[in-house]
């Protein structure tokens, strides 16, 4: 007893307390909140970028082989009087324009057989969300984990350039059918979005040379 008063504290005092404690509280939560909000995101983007850059890897990658054929150094080459004969892998669809599919050649025979078999024919392109590979005539296979992200945009678009060998040939003063090369390149984009929150976006772009130019004609007079 002081002065005839309980030490201690009141009512009001003690509900102030209890009021502040619940305020700092309630921010500690709501900042954890955020913070865990916030590492979940930085995963899903992390992970998302991952996932697309390994699957436009691997398009590129299968691109860049594109027109492979293992007698282009005999049957393939053009001399005086004779053209090369056509590259039967040399296909690549679309040939021009922007699509969402590619398809492509090239050869895996260990004796080159100059025909393009079942198992040479390779692609890819967007289905519900999904890129698909195809591994052989008509096989297609899932190449990314819907349950992870949804492709939203995949975008191919070849770019030829064509370069006349001229230099190369000699008729004299009699007109040649100079011998042409076509450079190739493709430009690749795919965008996803992560599944479980479609905030989180991203998009890999790449530009593939193919390793293979496409020659055709001869010097012939």
């Amino acid at each position: 007893m002081r002065n005839g008063e309980e030490l201690g504290f009141t009512i009001i005092e003690l509900m102030v307390g209890i009021a502040l404690t619940l305020l700092i509280a309630a921010a500690a939560t709501l900042l954890l909140g955020s913070s865990i909000g916030e590492n979940r995101r930085v995963l899903l983007e992390a992970r998302l970028t991952q996932d697309l850059r390994s699957a436009a890897d691997l398009v590129a990658r299968q691109t860049r082989r594109s027109g492979y054929w293992g007698t282009a150094s005999t049957l393939g080459l053009w001399s005086q009087g004779a053209s090369a004969l056509p590259n039967p892998y040399a296909a690549l669809t679309p040939d021009t324009g922007d699509s969402d599919t590619i398809a492509l050649r090239y050869s895996q025979d260990a004796s080159e057989n100059n025909t393009v078999d079942d198992n040479e024919q390779v692609g890819f392109r967007l289905r519900s969300g999904v890129l698909e590979a195809q591994l052989g005539d008509g096989n297609w296979q899932a190449l990314t984990d819907s349950s992870t992200l949804v492709v939203t945009r995949f975008r191919v678009e070849p770019r030829v350039q064509t370069v006349a060998l001229e230099p190369a040939c000699a008729c004299g003063s009699a007109p040649c059918a100079s011998p042409q090369v076509q450079v190739r390149s493709v430009d690749i984009e795919i965008g996803a979005r992560a599944t479980s929150d479609a905030s989180v976006l991203r998009t890999v772009r790449a530009t593939v040379r193919l390793r293979n130019d496409h020659l055709s004609g001869g010097c012939n007079a």
